[in-house]
C-alpha cells in the first residue's frame, strides 16, 4: 500500500484542505503516515501570512527529501500560490498547486508517477478570475471530537498588510448551503459533537449568493437544528459581523459557544486607518460591550500586529492602553512582516526589527496579565467541558465552552465526552478541574 504524509502550516482552513486532501488520497488506496515517517508521496500545505511561513515551508521539503529520495513532494496552499516559479524552481519538489485545485492533487500525482526523467509540474490558476467555491470535503477529521467546516473562500477587504487576497482571491466565494449542512449531517453521524465554521473572511460569507440572500447567522441557524452538533464555534471573525440581530439570535442558541475570536490588529485609530481596518477602536469596543452584556462568560480573544509601518511610540501606547482598558482574554501577537505586493510593504517609515521585539514582548506580558485575570474569574465555576485527548496517564485536556484549555486528573477514558467540571487553580495558559 503506497503512503502519503501531510504537513500544514497556518490557518484553520488548511487544516480543513487537508483532511479533504487526505480523504481523496485514502479513496485512492493510500495509507496516512506521520509527516516525518517514510512516504511515497509528501504533501506540504503552506501558508504565506509571513516570511517565516515561507522558510519553514522551504525547510520541510528538503526535509522530506532526505527522508525518500525517490518520493514525490507536492507543494500546496497560499504560498505556491503567491510564488509557484519560486517553488517549482527549489530542486527537492515534483508538484505545485494554488489554492482552488485541491481536487484534483491525486490525479495529478498519478501523472507524475509515470515520468521518467525530471519530474516536474505546475497547476496554479489565476485566483482573481476564480468565481466559484472549490467544493472539497470531509467526513472525519484527525480529532476524535471537533471538526473544522470551511464555508466560505477569498476576501475583498485588502488590508494594507495582508497578502492573503492575492493567495485566495479577491472576490468572496461561499459554500452553497446545501452542502454544508449535509457534511454537518455527516460529521455528526460520525460522532463529532463540535463544527468550528471556518473561511478566509467567514463573516462575508452569503454576500456573493445573490439569490440565496444567506448569511453567517442563517448557516450557524441550520446547523444548530442538527441531531448530534452540540456545539458550535466560528473561527476568526471581523468586527462587521456583530449586528445587534447577530448578538441577540446567538446569545439564544445553547450549542453557540460563548467565545469569538475578534480580530483587532491595533489599538490606535491612526494604525488602523493605514491598516485599512474598516472600524474605529471605539466601534471595537462597542461590539466587545455588546458581547459581554449579552453572553454570560463569553470570552473575546484577538490578533495584534506590533511594529506596523509608522507605527511611533505613541501609537503604540494607545494600542497598549486600550488593550489594558477592554482586557480581552487572550492576544496572538504579531510582528509586522512586509510581503511583497502589498501597500505598508512600500509604505515609509518600517519599524526596526528590535522595536518590534520590544513592543511584542510588553505586549506578551500585558497579555499573561490579561489571562490570569479572566481565568481567575472562572475559579469555583462549573463548566461542561468537552474532552478532547489524553495528555499523560490519568490526565484529559478539554476545552470549556468559552475555550478554556482545561486539565483534569481521571482514571477512566475520557475522551469525546462532555463531562461537567469546577474550575479550581490557574496555570499560564490554562485551568485545572475536577469533574463534578
Amino acid at each position: 500500500m503506497k503512503k502519503v504524509a501531510f504537513y500544514t502550516l497556518g490557518c484553520k482552513v488548511n487544516q480543513y484542505e487537508t483532511e479533504a486532501m487526505l480523504e481523496m488520497f485514502k479513496a485512492d488506496g493510500y495509507e496516512q503516515v506521520g509527516s516525518e515517517d517514510f512516504a511515497d508521496v509528501y504533501v506540504i500545505n503552506t501558508c504565506t501570512v509571513t516570511h517565516m511561513s515561507d522558510r519553514k515551508s522551504r525547510q520541510y521539503i528538503r526535509r522530506m527529501k532526505k527522508k525518500n529520495p525517490n518520493a514525490i513532494i507536492a507543494v500546496v496552499g497560499c504560498y505556491s500560490q503567491v510564488s509557484p516559479e519560486e517553488i517549482l524552481e527549489i530542486e527537492e519538489v515534483n508538484l505545485v498547486m494554488g489554492t482552488n485545485e485541491r481536487r484534483t492533487i491525486v490525479d495529478e500525482i498519478k501523472k507524475l508517477e509515470v515520468v521518467q526523467g525530471d519530474r516536474k509540474a505546475s497547476t496554479v490558476d489565476d485566483i482573481m478570475k476564480v468565481r466559484a467555491f472549490e467544493e472539497i470535503e470531509i467526513s472525519q477529521s484527525n480529532g476524535r471530537t471537533r471538526a473544522f467546516m470551511k464555508i466560505q473562500d477569498g476576501c475583498d477587504r485588502f488590508c494594507t498588510y495582508c497578502i492573503i487576497p492575492y493567495a485566495r482571491g479577491g472576490k468572496v466565494r461561499s459554500r452553497d448551503m446545501e452542502s454544508i449542512v449535509n457534511e454537518a449531517k455527516t460529521l455528526a453521524e460520525n460522532g463529532y459533537e463540535e463544527v468550528v465554521l471556518t473561511g478566509i473572511h467567514v463573516a462575508s460569507y452569503g454576500k456573493d449568493l445573490k439569490e440565496e440572500q444567506a448569511s453567517l447567522l442563517d448557516v450557524i441557524k441550520k446547523i444548530n437544528e442538527i441531531d448530534g452538533i452540540e456545539r458550535i464555534r466560528t473561527s476568526s471573525v471581523e468586527p462587521i459581523l456583530f449586528t445587534d440581530e447577530f448578538v441577540n439570535e446567538v446569545s439564544k442558541m445553547e450549542k453557540v459557544m460563548p467565545h469569538y475570536h475578534l480580530s483587532l490588529q491595533s489599538g490606535c485609530d491612526k494604525t488602523l486607518e493605514r491598516m485599512n481596518r474598516r472600524y474605529t477602536t471605539e466601534e471595537y469596543k462597542e461590539i466587545v460591550d455588546k458581547l459581554r452584556s449579552e453572553i454570560p462568560n463569553v470570552t473575546i480573544t484577538t490578533d495584534v500586529i506590533v511594529g506596523f509601518p509608522g507605527e511611533t511610540e505613541e501609537e503604540f501606547e494607545q494600542t497598549y492602553n486600550f488593550l489594558k482598558d477592554i482586557e480581552l482574554s487572550q492576544m496572538h501577537i504579531f510582528k509586522y512582516s512586509p510581503r511583497k505586493g502589498t501597500k505598508a510593504a512600500d509604505m515609509k517609515d518600517q519599524i526596526s526589527p528590535q522595536i518590534k521585539h520590544e513592543r511584542s514582548e510588553k505586549l506578551l506580558q500585558l497579555n499573561k496579565e490579561n489571562f490570569e485575570k479572566f481565568a481567575s474569574r472562572m475559579v469555583g465555576k462549573e463548566f461542561e467541558v468537552l474532552f478532547e485527548q489524553k495528555t499523560e496517564e490519568n490526565k484529559y485536556e478539554g476545552l470549556t465552552p468559552n475555550y478554556l484549555k482545561t486539565f483534569v486528573n481521571y482514571n477512566e477514558d475520557i475522551c469525546g465526552k462532555i463531562l461537567k467540571v469546577k474550575i479550581t487553580e490557574v496555570k499560564d495558559e490554562y485551568v485545572e478541574g475536577i469533574l463534578v
